[in-house]
């Protein structure tokens, strides 16, 4: 029998976050693991009269393809991704693996290549989202993987994970529209302010933010969710940042990143491990040493680490930088293969000020 809150979470999905209106066309994007949510997903968009459409790859594909694929196979866009960004009315994005370590010891050199080769459909999604011509969603299916990177058993994971997406109980769409006007209320309280402050032991940031837009987050484009962000001005992020968390990207996973900025830019970085693969992905394209994105975590109920950005940049406490490429409708116009977030956690120590006044204060709001 399938697990109530797989079918849950699809509902919230469908009817929610992407609100599916008969005859979109609803690419689902996922791996093998995932395929309890995908078939959820699949019923889901049917019964609200969409058009479901799978893409379905083995798990194992994305490490086989790093070993075998030659400079032309690394440079090739499929066909079917290309169609999906420019075509799909709504795209479901579902995170599911086995193994989150399968792309450790794969070369940097071989991804930056392969996103840099990608870009376009990045930018593509990204445009069409900000026109209000796609809808998407990213969202993670649980497995005994990101249980154990978590610190968790699967069964516990699964209780957190569901939990945090409000789906363990009670009308899941009603929870969320009630969590989503606090959000809005931050994100408006922030809007049309000039600049925001950071300080933490190891941290001490400046960010521009004058005429870029706050997007309140909250659930119609990750879930779980809870954040508002914006993108700084290119140029004005000067200071040093020292994050708390591990940063895992594109399966890799790099820890104690130190980034100091001069310029908009980053001028030196560092990291406790990792560094190599960090400073391959800083050079990966010139946008990729710039921020596209300043975010502000709201979710309480995420109070844990899981070495998994979806969740870990929600948390209630927390702000995460992102490295690349910005969000068109922050009016952010920096732009790169990557967009690479990474997660600094104020609740010991820490403080948001925006013009002067007091935002946030040891993880808490002061509004």
């Amino acid at each position: 029998m399938r697990d109530q809150r797989v079918e849950a979470l699809a509902r919230v999905l469908v009817r929610y976050s992407t609100e599916v209106k008969p005859g979109d066309v609803c690419v689902i994007q996922a791996s093998t693991a995932a395929e309890p949510l995908v078939l959820a997903i699949f019923e889901e968009v049917l019964r609200a009269g969409g058009h479901p459409v799978v893409q379905l790859s083995p798990e194992e594909a994305p490490a086989l393809f790093y070993e075998l694929a030659n400079d032309e196979q690394l440079d090739f866009v499929p066909p079917p991704a290309r169609w999906a960004a420019e075509e799909a009315d709504v795209r479901f994005a579902i995170l599911a693996e086995h193994n989150t370590r399968a792309l450790t010891q794969v070369d940097p050199a071989r991804q930056a290549r392969a996103q840099k080769a990608r870009r376009a459909l990045l930018d593509t999604q990204m445009r069409r989202s900000a026109a209000g011509e796609l809808r998407w969603v990213l969202t993670l299916f649980p497995t005994h993987a990101y249980a154990a990177e978590a610190g968790m058993s699967l069964d516990q994971y699964e209780r957190f994970y569901y939990g945090a997406c409000l789906v363990d109980g009670g009308d899941a769409i009603a929870a969320w529209r009630e969590r989503a006007a606090e959000t809005r209320r931050l994100a408006e309280w922030v809007e049309g302010r000039s600049e925001v402050r950071i300080t933490a032991p190891g941290t001490d940031l400046r960010l521009a933010v004058e005429g870029r837009r706050w997007i309140p987050c909250v659930g119609e484009r990750n879930m779980p969710d809870g954040e508002f962000f914006t993108a700084p001005i290119e140029d004005s992020v000067d200071g040093e940042v020292t994050f708390t968390f591990p940063a895992v990207y594109g399966g890799r996973e790099v820890a104690g990143v130190r980034l100091r900025f001069e310029g908009g830019r980053v001028v030196d970085a560092d990291a406790e491990r990792g560094a190599d693969f960090l400073l391959q992905m800083l050079d990966t394209d010139e946008g990729a040493r710039r921020l596209g994105e300043l975010g502000i975590g709201t979710n309480y109920g995420i109070a844990t680490a899981t070495k998994e950005i979806l969740l870990d940049e929600k948390i209630g406490g927390t702000v995460h930088l992102a490295l690349g490429a910005s969000y068109p409708e922050t009016g952010g116009r920096n732009e790169s293969a990557i967009h690479w977030d990474m997660v600094l956690d104020l609740r010991n120590g820490g403080e948001i000020t925006v013009d002067g006044e007091t935002l946030q204060r040891d993880g808490r709001f002061a509004i």
